[in-house]
């Protein structure tokens, strides 16, 4: 330790000469907030010096800008449908070297396991992942999820030194309301951060919330709410997803006296839109777009995150912190033309230069275990033919219900082909209790087909749409067989799937070749079974199993008022 240390400090004044020495840059001071022309020594993975040095090697940047590697301060890996390693390979060579993943999704299906398998399929990686323990699996009472994490399960893992704290608390009334289940998990988290879920909480409640030990926010959605928790002290992570955006919108609230309280955040977000929109590199593009200085931005992007985290020696570019840096062409399109991770050259060009070593998935692959379906447990039993309805809504997740009157046939749901109104069901999928929950669907306008998923927030049981009961059922067997994924069938035939092995929801393939069946599947969702492209077909079926986001979703015990917070009946009687 003495000797590294003095090693660093004769290279810092001089005495020694730097293993490497980026040339001619424009430093982003994170710290300063301004731009500082000079060289940067880097040694044994750490900055040691900005100024005029020389290096046994030496890059030549030219008059390009170096900023702190990116962080994504709360994302979920399995929404990229990839593996660590492979969502590495993605979202490196975009400037993103820090991220902070709530592996819940897989922790729903695979319970510790899940979390276990995220820690080692990414470690070595030249991406610090720091993970988030899930507190909410399954997510409600309200459906059955592949595990059940209490707090003494959480306790096996807090101490390890990657684990940061509690994950997301999605289940805000019973916290406001102090469940000793809840209370139990905060407890657990001792003196480690507590990640907060509550949309739509003010006043008394929101402070009990907070006193309850959060101190993050990721789903304002508006700038009431973002002020609201700023003044109790939260940090806000400002979204920009597939599913949720928020950035253009937030970014508004953002002023001088509060911008080192605000992170950048992507939550969830799918193959296509990191390969084609970018990762945090993309929140920044957004914010300096919408009046934010290009240098507040990356301070929210890195500084802050880590400040916000307690994680030490990143986030800036100084002496003593680790040589996490990006060269940028600009700090308007922010385009990413080298990373280096601790001092090493790890992606350019927007191409990684660092290979993935293959991963053991055995604990976290055939997880796909249902009772035999056949057509009669896909009978939909109604006692008149006025129904709820689950309404979509273009570009949303959120639904609503409505009343409608449909064709009935021996007491049971008939599909008519000039109504949009078609049959949904959610099947269990992790212990085969035979459990089926049965609903409707209208503004999806699929014709002459199925689509099933094992991906349906948050609990990932099997969910499937169709007109008719052949292809659902067809649509079943074939997710059954490939132990988890995507599939669309029509007219008897499997049109095309995409395998997802990994607990239901992750492919063992890159993020180019999970992306590219993707797109091949959109196409036929559009343009073969006219699916409204209003909505993402596999997104929007993925959610429309999870019953904390409202109006009215369908678990695999049945249809759910969100805004009751109970079961109600497919059929309207009185």
């Amino acid at each position: 330790m003495k000797e590294m240390i003095k090693r660093r400090i004769d290279v810092a004044a001089g005495r020694e000469k730097a293993q490497l020495v980026l040339k001619n840059s424009k430093v982003v001071n994170v710290f300063s907030h301004e731009i500082i022309e000079g060289d940067v020594a880097i040694d044994n993975g750490f900055i040691v010096g900005i100024g005029s040095y020389e290096g046994v090697d030496e890059y030549d940047v030219k008059g390009k800008y170096l900023a702190p590697g990116l962080i994504d301060a709360h994302v979920h890996i399995e929404s990229s449908m990839v593996t660590p390693g492979q969502f590495a390979r993605a979202i490196v060579p975009r400037g993103t070297t820090t991220i902070i993943a709530d592996p819940h999704e897989i922790a729903n299906v695979c319970g510790i396991n899940g979390i276990e398998f995220i820690l080692k399929a990414s470690e070595g990686l030249p991406l610090n992942v720091f993970i988030m323990l899930p507190s909410c699996v399954p997510a409600t009472s309200f459906e059955n999820a592949g595990a059940v994490l209490e707090a003494k399960e959480l306790a096996k893992l807090i101490d390890n030194d990657r684990i940061l704290g509690l994950g997301e608390l999605m289940d805000y009334p019973e916290v406001v309301s102090a469940n000793n289940k809840i209370l139990d998990k905060i407890i657990t988290a001792g003196d480690k951060m507590i990640d907060g879920h509550g949309p739509n909480i003010d006043g008394k409640a929101l402070n009990a919330y907070v006193a309850a030990g959060v101190r993050t926010e990721h789903e304002c959605s508006t700038l009431e709410e973002m002020k609201n928790r700023l003044e109790l002290g939260l940090y806000i992570l400002i979204r920009e997803g597939s599913a949720a955006r928020n950035l253009e919108t937030l970014v508004a609230a953002v002023t001088k006296e509060n911008s080192r309280r605000c992170l950048f955040c992507t939550d969830d977000k799918h193959p296509d839109d990191i390969l084609t929109g970018g990762h945090i590199d993309n929140n920044l593009r957004l914010a300096v777009k919408k009046g934010i200085h290009p240098i507040t931005a990356i301070q929210m992007a890195t500084i802050n995150a880590a400040e916000c985290y307690g994680l030490k020696n990143i986030g800036a570019i100084a002496p003593g912190y680790k040589a996490d840096i990006i060269v940028l062409e600009d700090l308007h399109s922010f385009k990413v033309s080298k990373v280096f991770k601790n001092g090493k050259p790890v992606a350019e060009d927007m191409g990684a230069t660092f290979d993935v070593v293959p991963q053991n998935y055995s604990d976290v692959i055939n997880t796909v275990k249902m009772k035999e379906i056949n057509k009669e447990d896909l009978r939909l039993e109604v006692k008149s033919d006025i129904v709820n309805v689950i309404k979509l809504l273009p570009h949303s997740l959120v639904t609503e219900r409505a009343v409608r009157k449909v064709e009935t046939e021996n007491g049971a749901f008939k599909y008519h082909k000039s109504l949009d109104i078609l049959k949904l069901a959610v099947i269990e999928r992790h212990r085969a209790t035979g459990n089926i929950g049965l609903g409707l669907v209208e503004d999806f306008k699929l014709k002459g087909g199925a689509i099933a998923s094992t991906i349906a927030h948050d609990s990932h049981n099997l969910i499937v749409i169709g007109d008719n009961d052949d292809d659902i059922l067809l649509a079943i067997k074939e997710v059954e067989e490939l132990g988890g994924g995507i599939t669309i069938t029509s007219n008897g035939q499997v049109l095309k799937s995409l395998p997802l092995p990994i607990g239901g929801l992750i492919s063992d393939g890159t993020m180019e070749e999970v992306n590219l069946q993707l797109n091949q599947m959109l196409d036929i969702a559009y343009n073969k079974l006219g699916v409204s492209k209003d909505i993402d077909p596999f997104m929007t079926l993925s959610f429309l199993a999870l019953p904390v986001i409202p109006e009215i979703k369908l678990t695999d015990v049945g249809l759910f008022d969100v805004n009751e917070f109970n079961f109600i009946d497919l059929s309207v009687t009185e």
